[in-house]
């Protein structure tokens, strides 16, 4: 008897998990996150570096030029049949993959492409088009940037 009433004790005693430490945690770090998020998303302003060039340089045959508006809109400049290159046209989102992959499939060494966006736009829009570049064969890429104006007299220092 004395065994049966051992074994009944020890199947009385039931492992169970505590719960509480581990919700303790979670609450502390949904707080912390809580906390960071906000500050992570607030984001900040980026302007466009000014560059003083002592010399122009002059577009090359072939360059491929994108553009990002004020407004986030995309334009590409490409250069036409004559020669000359196209100005900037309006492309959609919905396009630019496909374009770009058309451009830079049938290129074997210069897969360079250069970027103009609006100095108040956001840099997310910017890395989307990188990303957008990157998946479409692009290499490269090159930014533009206004050029620095100098003051009267001061260009031959």
């Amino acid at each position: 008897m004395a065994g049966g009433s051992s074994a009944s004790t020890k199947a009385a005693v039931a492992a169970d998990i505590n719960v509480t430490p581990m919700i303790d945690v979670m609450l502390v770090l949904l707080i912390i996150f809580m906390i960071v998020t906000p500050a992570i998303t607030a984001g900040f302003q980026a302007t466009l570096p000014r560059a003083t060039n002592p010399r122009s340089a002059e577009e090359q045959d072939g360059e491929i030029r994108l553009g990002i508006s004020q407004e986030g809109q995309f334009f590409i400049d490409l250069m036409g049949p004559g020669g000359q290159y196209t100005g900037p046209r309006f492309i959609s989102d919905a396009d630019l993959p496909g374009r770009l992959s058309a451009i830079y499939a049938g290129r074997t060494v210069d897969k360079v492409m250069f970027l103009k966006a609006h100095e108040e736009i956001e840099f997310a829009r910017v890395q989307e088009l990188i990303e957008i570049a990157r998946k479409a064969g692009v290499r490269v890429v090159g930014t533009i940037t206004e050029q620095k104006r100098l003051p009267r007299g001061a260009e031959g220092h």
